[in-house]
């Protein structure tokens, strides 16, 4: 039914676009005999929308993944440099929660951490809709940041990095065996924005896989048992993706080259101090627009990045 839905929602969308493309080839017919100015201005409007929506769907032949099609995991994560790192980390929570809005996904914050001073040391994102892990992926791995630190009374130019990380969502997990005693669970309170019950009981979950040291929170659920739940569903999705990344690894050593973007590389930088430049390391796109690209407009960063890959 998720097969069929997916593929409903793709036709439709060509499906309006082409009804579209004939009325404004009727229109233009009207316009060659009548020379109307308001056909002419509706046109020209409709024109700036069909070319976004062709790019849209454009997008949808770059998607080769296996899991791109799934729902995805978004988490942030300040690095070393603290309120600066934190502050950073929040702006960009704040670009992809714009980005998802735009582009109507539906997310939901797992868990957050605010910083000691300003902005949040870490959040973790559930983002649901078509190709959620496909648009995302490419956005896996440091992002730094050069600008005047608005901290800093001296107003110098401050670097500040954060790492994000893409998690698909597996649609069986099950096959992830993982031993008790290879779990450390800690319960504490949530933090960050929350209902009454939320933030007044010990429901939020922690739970450390000892073997790996991967580490996963949960702190949206009403319940601690909801919350561990959840907690386990991220870890074997964790667990899953490192087992995948492995075995494609052992290909690429196979065939003698290595195409992964490793995490923890650095895949992006964004200046706005001593000139404005958003660059992808990887594809080499960039643009001077930093303010738009931090109000969510990843569109162009990540159709580079799956366009190369499509190459590779």
């Amino acid at each position: 039914m998720d097969e069929l839905n997916n593929l409903k929602e793709i036709v439709y969308t060509i499906n309006d676009l082409k009804k579209d493309v004939l009325n404004n080839l009727e229109y233009l017919d009207i316009l060659e005999i009548e020379m109307d100015l308001s056909i002419k201005d509706k046109i020209e409007q409709e024109l700036t929308s069909l070319q976004k929506r062709l790019s849209d769907v454009e997008m949808f032949t770059l998607f080769s993944g296996d899991y791109d099609k799934n729902n995805c995991l978004l988490e942030i994560h300040a690095g070393a440099g603290g309120t600066e790192a934190c502050d950073w980390t929040n702006m960009l929570y704040r670009m992809y929660t714009r980005y998802l809005d735009d582009h109507k996904f539906k997310y939901e914050v797992i868990s957050l951490l605010d910083g000691e001073e300003a902005g949040i040391k870490s959040v973790s994102l559930k983002v649901e809709g078509l190709y959620a892990y496909g648009k995302l992926k490419s956005e896996k791995g440091v992002h730094r940041l050069v600008r005047l630190s608005p901290f800093d009374a001296n107003n110098k130019r401050h670097t500040s990095f954060a790492s994000v990380d893409i998690i698909p969502e597996f649609k069986e997990v099950d096959d992830v065996k993982i031993e008790e005693k290879d779990l450390k669970i800690d319960v504490y309170r949530s933090s960050g924005a929350g209902g009454q019950h939320i933030n007044t009981t010990d429901s939020a979950v922690r739970i450390t896989h000892l073997p790996s040291k991967i580490v996963v929170t949960c702190q949206n659920q009403r319940s601690q048992i909801q919350n561990r739940e959840e907690a386990m569903r991220m870890l074997k999705n964790k667990l899953k993706l490192i087992e995948i990344e492995k075995r494609n690894q052992e290909l690429q050593n196979v065939k003698g080259e290595s195409m992964n973007i490793e995490f923890g590389s650095q895949i992006r930088s964004y200046v706005m101090h001593p000139y404005s430049l958003v660059k992808d390391h990887r594809t080499n796109y960039e643009t001077s627009n930093v303010l738009k690209v931090l109000d969510g407009d990843l569109d162009s960063f990540i159709e580079s990045y799956l366009k190369q890959n499509i190459n590779l």
